[in-house]
């Protein structure tokens, strides 16, 4: 009997695919050799077998990139496409918890991405701010 740590609620959140990966990797020596809390984790329902880690872990490139705009000017950044990622970010941190495996990894990428974008959003704010203070000095004078 393979895979016993596992409910019966885990075996119906999982697909058949995944299932049968895991037994076959159970079964192979190398797996055999990991340590128990390796093994552990390579099979759980969020690891790194499912579509539960990867898409978080290529989601990480959004947040590199909101980083990475914190280098470019105000003027070229785009408030929806900010506000559209703080938006997303936020309530897909939301969902990450709802979902049978919560899936904290999906958690705390969509929370870094609501953060860039909520910085954005933010320094776009303060620009325009900035700018209508000016034109309203340049009016009175």
């Amino acid at each position: 009997k393979l895979l016993l740590h596992y409910s019966k609620k885990t075996y119906s959140s999982m697909n058949k695919l995944t299932t049968r990966l895991a037994i076959s990797i159970q079964k192979r020596s190398t797996y055999q050799k990991l340590p128990k809390l390796l093994q552990n984790y390579l099979l759980t329902p969020a690891g790194p077998l499912t579509i539960f880690f990867w898409a978080p872990a290529f989601k990480w490139a959004l947040v590199i990139a909101g980083i990475a705009d914190l280098a470019r000017p105000v003027e070229k950044l785009s408030l929806t496409q900010s506000t559209a990622l703080t938006a997303t970010g936020f309530i897909w941190a939301r969902y990450a918890l709802v979902v049978i495996p919560k899936n904290w990894l999906l958690f705390t990428v969509n929370i870094f991405v609501g953060a860039t974008g909520l910085l954005q959003v933010s320094r776009v704010y303060v620009h325009r701010q900035s700018l209508q203070q000016q034109q309203q000095q340049q009016q009175k004078s």
